[in-house]
Protein backbone atom coordinates (compact mmCIF):
# COMPACT_ATOMS: atom_id res chain seq x y z
CA UNK A 1 0.00 0.00 0.00
CA UNK A 2 1.05 3.61 -0.48
CA UNK A 3 1.90 5.15 2.86
CA UNK A 4 1.04 8.75 3.69
CA UNK A 5 4.06 10.97 4.35
CA UNK A 6 2.59 12.13 7.65
CA UNK A 7 0.25 10.67 10.25
CA UNK A 8 -1.69 11.66 13.36
CA UNK A 9 -0.12 10.77 16.70
CA UNK A 10 -0.29 11.58 20.37
CA UNK A 11 2.87 13.46 21.31
CA UNK A 12 4.14 13.87 24.85
CA UNK A 13 5.83 17.19 24.19
CA UNK A 14 7.54 17.50 27.56
CA UNK A 15 6.85 16.59 31.17
CA UNK A 16 3.16 17.16 31.88
CA UNK A 17 2.26 18.40 28.38
CA UNK A 18 0.73 16.47 25.47
CA UNK A 19 -1.26 16.96 22.29
CA UNK A 20 -2.40 15.27 19.09
CA UNK A 21 -0.18 16.33 16.22
CA UNK A 22 0.82 15.44 12.68
CA UNK A 23 4.23 13.78 12.51
CA UNK A 24 6.22 11.93 9.81
CA UNK A 25 4.98 8.40 9.16
CA UNK A 26 7.75 6.01 10.25
CA UNK A 27 9.36 3.61 7.82
CA UNK A 28 10.36 0.14 9.02
CA UNK A 29 14.08 -0.39 9.50
CA UNK A 30 15.84 -3.74 9.33
CA UNK A 31 14.03 -6.36 11.43
CA UNK A 32 11.04 -4.06 11.86
CA UNK A 33 7.47 -4.13 10.58
CA UNK A 34 5.19 -1.15 10.13
CA UNK A 35 1.91 -1.74 11.93
CA UNK A 36 -1.28 0.14 11.12
CA UNK A 37 -2.65 0.61 14.63
CA UNK A 38 -6.25 -0.55 14.93
CA UNK A 39 -6.68 -0.56 18.71
CA UNK A 40 -4.54 1.15 21.34
CA UNK A 41 -5.07 1.69 25.07
CA UNK A 42 -3.97 4.15 27.72
CA UNK A 43 -2.11 2.63 30.67
CA UNK A 44 -1.22 3.92 34.12
CA UNK A 45 2.41 3.66 33.07
CA UNK A 46 1.73 6.34 30.45
CA UNK A 47 0.97 8.67 33.37
CA UNK A 48 4.38 7.85 34.83
CA UNK A 49 6.08 8.47 31.47
CA UNK A 50 4.40 11.86 31.11
CA UNK A 51 5.42 12.71 34.67
CA UNK A 52 9.07 12.01 33.80
CA UNK A 53 9.43 8.89 35.96
CA UNK A 54 11.12 6.89 33.19
CA UNK A 55 14.51 8.58 32.64
CA UNK A 56 15.19 6.62 29.43
CA UNK A 57 12.19 8.24 27.70
CA UNK A 58 13.17 11.30 25.69
CA UNK A 59 10.69 14.06 24.88
CA UNK A 60 9.02 14.77 22.52
CA UNK A 61 7.76 11.21 22.53
CA UNK A 62 4.97 9.19 20.87
CA UNK A 63 3.63 6.90 23.64
CA UNK A 64 1.49 3.78 23.58
CA UNK A 65 2.50 0.23 24.49
CA UNK A 66 -0.82 -1.66 24.52
CA UNK A 67 -1.87 -1.98 20.91
CA UNK A 68 -2.61 -4.21 17.96
CA UNK A 69 -3.04 -3.82 14.23
CA UNK A 70 -2.11 -5.19 10.85
CA UNK A 71 1.28 -5.21 9.16
CA UNK A 72 1.39 -2.90 6.13
CA UNK A 73 5.13 -2.83 5.33
CA UNK A 74 8.27 -4.71 6.36
CA UNK A 75 11.93 -3.91 6.64
CA UNK A 76 14.91 -5.95 5.51
CA UNK A 77 15.20 -9.35 7.19
CA UNK A 78 11.49 -9.64 8.05
CA UNK A 79 9.49 -12.61 6.77
CA UNK A 80 6.17 -11.62 8.35
CA UNK A 81 3.87 -10.86 5.43
CA UNK A 82 1.90 -7.63 5.07
CA UNK A 83 -1.68 -8.20 6.15
CA UNK A 84 -0.74 -10.20 9.24
CA UNK A 85 -2.83 -9.33 12.30
CA UNK A 86 -0.53 -8.77 15.27
CA UNK A 87 -0.44 -7.86 18.94
CA UNK A 88 2.58 -6.22 20.52
CA UNK A 89 4.82 -7.34 23.37
CA UNK A 90 6.75 -4.26 24.36
CA UNK A 91 10.15 -5.54 25.52
CA UNK A 92 12.85 -6.44 23.01
CA UNK A 93 16.25 -7.35 24.45
CA UNK A 94 19.62 -7.04 22.81
CA UNK A 95 19.80 -10.84 22.68
CA UNK A 96 23.45 -11.08 23.68
CA UNK A 97 23.80 -9.91 27.31
CA UNK A 98 23.70 -12.38 30.21
CA UNK A 99 20.08 -11.61 31.11
CA UNK A 100 18.85 -11.94 27.53
CA UNK A 101 20.66 -15.28 27.19
CA UNK A 102 18.66 -16.45 30.21
CA UNK A 103 15.45 -15.46 28.44
CA UNK A 104 14.98 -12.49 30.76
CA UNK A 105 15.11 -9.88 28.01
CA UNK A 106 12.92 -7.61 30.16
CA UNK A 107 16.06 -7.18 32.30
CA UNK A 108 18.36 -6.48 29.33
CA UNK A 109 21.70 -5.05 30.50
CA UNK A 110 21.74 -2.82 27.42
CA UNK A 111 18.44 -1.14 28.24
CA UNK A 112 17.86 1.97 26.15
CA UNK A 113 20.74 1.29 23.76
CA UNK A 114 19.02 1.11 20.40
CA UNK A 115 22.31 0.44 18.65
CA UNK A 116 22.54 -2.95 20.42
CA UNK A 117 19.07 -3.99 19.29
CA UNK A 118 17.28 -3.17 22.54
CA UNK A 119 13.84 -1.56 22.33
CA UNK A 120 11.12 -0.84 24.84
CA UNK A 121 8.17 -0.03 22.61
CA UNK A 122 6.34 3.10 23.73
CA UNK A 123 9.10 3.90 26.24
CA UNK A 124 12.49 4.18 24.51
CA UNK A 125 11.01 3.96 21.01
CA UNK A 126 7.84 5.45 19.54
CA UNK A 127 4.66 3.61 20.41
CA UNK A 128 1.16 2.88 19.23
CA UNK A 129 -0.92 5.92 20.14
CA UNK A 130 -0.56 6.84 16.49
CA UNK A 131 -1.90 5.75 13.12
CA UNK A 132 1.26 3.74 12.41
CA UNK A 133 4.09 2.31 14.50
CA UNK A 134 7.40 0.78 13.41
CA UNK A 135 7.87 -2.20 15.71
CA UNK A 136 10.73 -4.74 15.98
CA UNK A 137 9.42 -7.98 14.59
CA UNK A 138 10.63 -9.75 17.76
CA UNK A 139 7.87 -7.90 19.64
CA UNK A 140 5.04 -9.02 17.39
CA UNK A 141 2.69 -11.94 17.99
CA UNK A 142 0.26 -13.18 15.36
CA UNK A 143 -3.25 -12.91 16.70
CA UNK A 144 -5.32 -16.12 16.71
CA UNK A 145 -8.25 -15.89 14.29
CA UNK A 146 -10.74 -15.68 17.15
CA UNK A 147 -8.96 -12.71 18.78
CA UNK A 148 -10.17 -9.29 17.61
CA UNK A 149 -7.96 -6.22 17.32
CA UNK A 150 -9.51 -4.83 20.51
CA UNK A 151 -8.71 -8.04 22.38
CA UNK A 152 -5.30 -8.23 20.72
CA UNK A 153 -4.36 -4.88 22.26
CA UNK A 154 -4.17 -6.84 25.54
CA UNK A 155 -1.28 -9.04 24.32
CA UNK A 156 1.22 -7.42 26.67
CA UNK A 157 -1.13 -7.02 29.66
CA UNK A 158 -2.27 -10.63 29.73
CA UNK A 159 1.35 -11.72 29.44
CA UNK A 160 2.33 -9.51 32.39
CA UNK A 161 -0.47 -10.99 34.51
CA UNK A 162 0.41 -14.56 33.56
CA UNK A 163 4.09 -14.04 34.36
CA UNK A 164 3.26 -12.67 37.82
CA UNK A 165 1.31 -15.84 38.61
CA UNK A 166 4.08 -18.05 37.27
CA UNK A 167 6.63 -16.04 39.24
CA UNK A 168 4.53 -16.68 42.35
CA UNK A 169 4.39 -20.43 41.65
CA UNK A 170 0.59 -20.62 41.76
CA UNK A 171 -0.61 -24.12 42.63
CA UNK A 172 -4.07 -25.58 42.17
CA UNK A 173 -6.41 -25.06 45.09
CA UNK A 174 -4.53 -22.14 46.62
CA UNK A 175 -6.05 -19.02 48.15
CA UNK A 176 -5.05 -16.00 46.05
CA UNK A 177 -5.48 -12.31 46.88
CA UNK A 178 -4.98 -9.68 44.18
CA UNK A 179 -4.37 -6.03 45.07
CA UNK A 180 -5.42 -3.51 42.41
CA UNK A 181 -8.70 -3.63 40.42
CA UNK A 182 -7.06 -2.18 37.33
CA UNK A 183 -6.57 -3.91 34.00
CA UNK A 184 -3.59 -6.11 34.84
CA UNK A 185 -4.84 -6.99 38.32
CA UNK A 186 -8.15 -8.09 36.82
CA UNK A 187 -6.36 -10.19 34.20
CA UNK A 188 -4.33 -11.80 36.99
CA UNK A 189 -7.47 -12.55 38.99
CA UNK A 190 -9.17 -14.21 36.03
CA UNK A 191 -6.08 -16.19 35.08
CA UNK A 192 -5.61 -17.38 38.66
CA UNK A 193 -9.12 -18.83 38.50
CA UNK A 194 -8.46 -20.38 35.09
CA UNK A 195 -5.22 -21.97 36.34
CA UNK A 196 -6.91 -23.66 39.28
CA UNK A 197 -6.82 -21.32 42.27
CA UNK A 198 -9.15 -22.48 45.04
CA UNK A 199 -10.37 -18.93 45.67
CA UNK A 200 -9.53 -15.47 44.36
CA UNK A 201 -10.16 -12.28 46.33
CA UNK A 202 -9.75 -8.77 44.93
CA UNK A 203 -8.73 -5.76 47.03
CA UNK A 204 -9.35 -2.20 45.84
CA UNK A 205 -11.61 0.81 46.00
CA UNK A 206 -13.88 2.93 43.83
CA UNK A 207 -16.53 2.38 41.17
CA UNK A 208 -14.46 -0.19 39.33
CA UNK A 209 -15.13 -2.78 42.03
CA UNK A 210 -18.82 -2.88 41.21
CA UNK A 211 -18.04 -3.72 37.56
CA UNK A 212 -16.01 -6.82 38.34
CA UNK A 213 -17.53 -8.47 41.39
CA UNK A 214 -18.49 -11.59 39.47
CA UNK A 215 -14.93 -12.12 38.18
CA UNK A 216 -13.70 -13.14 41.65
CA UNK A 217 -14.97 -14.96 44.72
CA UNK A 218 -15.07 -11.82 46.86
CA UNK A 219 -14.26 -8.12 46.63
CA UNK A 220 -12.68 -6.45 49.66
CA UNK A 221 -12.56 -2.68 50.07
CA UNK A 222 -9.06 -1.52 50.91
CA UNK A 223 -10.37 0.06 54.14
CA UNK A 224 -11.26 -3.43 55.38
CA UNK A 225 -8.12 -5.21 54.21
CA UNK A 226 -6.77 -5.99 57.68
CA UNK A 227 -9.29 -8.82 57.93
CA UNK A 228 -7.13 -10.64 55.37
CA UNK A 229 -3.84 -10.46 57.31
CA UNK A 230 -1.95 -13.75 57.19
CA UNK A 231 -4.53 -15.56 55.08
CA UNK A 232 -3.24 -15.98 51.51
CA UNK A 233 -1.02 -18.59 49.92
CA UNK A 234 -0.21 -16.17 47.10
CA UNK A 235 -0.64 -12.39 46.97
CA UNK A 236 -0.26 -10.49 43.71
CA UNK A 237 0.02 -6.70 43.80
CA UNK A 238 -0.64 -4.45 40.81
CA UNK A 239 -1.84 -1.33 42.64
CA UNK A 240 1.53 0.41 42.45
CA UNK A 241 1.49 2.13 45.84
CA UNK A 242 3.62 1.68 48.94
CA UNK A 243 0.45 1.13 50.98
CA UNK A 244 -0.63 -1.73 48.72
CA UNK A 245 2.82 -3.34 48.82
CA UNK A 246 2.85 -3.20 52.63
CA UNK A 247 -0.67 -4.64 52.83
CA UNK A 248 0.18 -7.37 50.32
CA UNK A 249 3.09 -8.58 52.47
CA UNK A 250 0.92 -8.56 55.60
CA UNK A 251 -1.76 -10.56 53.78
CA UNK A 252 0.51 -13.51 53.00
CA UNK A 253 0.34 -16.49 55.35
CA UNK A 254 3.45 -17.79 57.07
CA UNK A 255 5.47 -19.46 54.33
CA UNK A 256 3.43 -17.72 51.63
CA UNK A 257 4.50 -15.77 48.55
CA UNK A 258 4.04 -12.15 47.51
CA UNK A 259 4.55 -10.85 43.97
CA UNK A 260 4.95 -7.07 43.62
CA UNK A 261 4.31 -5.86 40.08
CA UNK A 262 2.77 -2.40 40.32
CA UNK A 263 5.63 -0.01 41.07
CA UNK A 264 7.38 0.17 37.72
CA UNK A 265 8.31 3.86 37.86
CA UNK A 266 10.70 5.68 40.16
CA UNK A 267 9.66 7.29 43.42
CA UNK A 268 7.56 4.75 45.37
CA UNK A 269 9.22 3.60 48.62
CA UNK A 270 8.16 0.91 51.07
CA UNK A 271 8.06 1.94 54.71
CA UNK A 272 6.16 1.17 57.88
CA UNK A 273 6.75 -2.60 57.69
CA UNK A 274 8.53 -4.58 60.39
CA UNK A 275 11.00 -6.74 58.48
CA UNK A 276 10.50 -9.57 60.95
CA UNK A 277 7.12 -10.07 59.26
CA UNK A 278 9.03 -11.36 56.24
CA UNK A 279 11.91 -13.05 58.04
CA UNK A 280 10.01 -14.80 60.82
CA UNK A 281 7.13 -15.54 58.46
CA UNK A 282 9.48 -17.14 55.92
CA UNK A 283 7.67 -15.18 53.20
CA UNK A 284 8.93 -15.01 49.63
CA UNK A 285 8.68 -11.42 48.34
CA UNK A 286 9.26 -11.28 44.59
CA UNK A 287 9.40 -8.50 42.04
CA UNK A 288 7.78 -9.16 38.68
CA UNK A 289 8.63 -7.07 35.65
CA UNK A 290 6.68 -7.45 32.42
CA UNK A 291 6.57 -10.74 30.53
CA UNK A 292 9.77 -12.54 29.45
CA UNK A 293 10.36 -15.91 27.83
CA UNK A 294 7.53 -15.76 25.32
CA UNK A 295 4.87 -15.55 28.03
CA UNK A 296 2.66 -13.29 25.90
CA UNK A 297 2.42 -15.98 23.23
CA UNK A 298 1.08 -18.46 25.77
CA UNK A 299 -1.20 -15.81 27.21
CA UNK A 300 -2.76 -15.24 23.80
CA UNK A 301 -3.69 -18.93 23.72
CA UNK A 302 -5.57 -18.53 27.00
CA UNK A 303 -7.21 -15.37 25.65
CA UNK A 304 -8.32 -17.19 22.51
CA UNK A 305 -9.85 -19.95 24.65
CA UNK A 306 -11.90 -17.43 26.59
CA UNK A 307 -10.12 -18.10 29.88
CA UNK A 308 -9.72 -14.38 30.42
CA UNK A 309 -12.39 -11.89 29.37
CA UNK A 310 -10.88 -8.54 28.43
CA UNK A 311 -13.87 -7.12 26.53
CA UNK A 312 -15.64 -6.01 29.67
CA UNK A 313 -12.47 -4.36 30.96
CA UNK A 314 -12.58 -1.82 28.11
CA UNK A 315 -15.01 0.69 29.56
CA UNK A 316 -14.62 3.57 27.07
CA UNK A 317 -13.79 4.10 23.38
CA UNK A 318 -12.52 7.28 21.70
CA UNK A 319 -11.12 8.37 18.33
CA UNK A 320 -7.51 9.53 18.41
CA UNK A 321 -8.52 13.19 18.00
CA UNK A 322 -10.26 13.03 21.39
CA UNK A 323 -7.18 11.84 23.24
CA UNK A 324 -7.49 14.65 25.78
CA UNK A 325 -10.99 13.40 26.73
CA UNK A 326 -9.74 9.83 26.81
CA UNK A 327 -6.82 10.82 29.03
CA UNK A 328 -9.05 12.63 31.53
CA UNK A 329 -11.53 9.75 31.57
CA UNK A 330 -8.74 7.30 32.37
CA UNK A 331 -6.68 9.31 34.82
CA UNK A 332 -9.72 10.50 36.79
CA UNK A 333 -11.35 7.03 36.64
CA UNK A 334 -14.56 8.60 35.35
CA UNK A 335 -17.55 6.28 35.46
CA UNK A 336 -15.37 3.53 36.87
CA UNK A 337 -12.98 3.56 33.91
CA UNK A 338 -10.68 0.53 33.74
CA UNK A 339 -9.16 0.68 30.25
CA UNK A 340 -9.80 3.38 27.66
CA UNK A 341 -9.43 2.31 24.02
CA UNK A 342 -8.54 4.51 21.05
CA UNK A 343 -8.77 3.59 17.37
CA UNK A 344 -6.02 5.49 15.53
CA UNK A 345 -6.43 3.90 12.10
CA UNK A 346 -10.15 4.64 11.74
CA UNK A 347 -10.66 6.36 8.44
CA UNK A 348 -7.30 5.30 6.97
Amino acid sequence: MSLPPRMRAVVFERTGMFGVDTVPTPRPARNEALVRVRSSMICGTDEKILAGKFPATRFPHVPGHEFSGDVVAIGEGVTLAPGARVGVEVHVGCGTCDRCREGMYTLCLNYGKRETGHAHVGFTTSGGLAEYAAVPVAALHRLPDSVSFDDGAWTDNVGIALWALERGRLAAGERVVVFGPGAIGLCAAQLARALGAGSVLLVGRGERLARVRDLVDAVIDVSDVDRLWGSADLVVEFAGTSEAARAAILTARRGGRVVLGGSTGLGTELSGLDLSTIVRGNIDVLGSLANPRGVSGRALTLLARGQVDVKRLVTHHFPLERFADAWTTFTERRNGAIRVMLHPAEGT
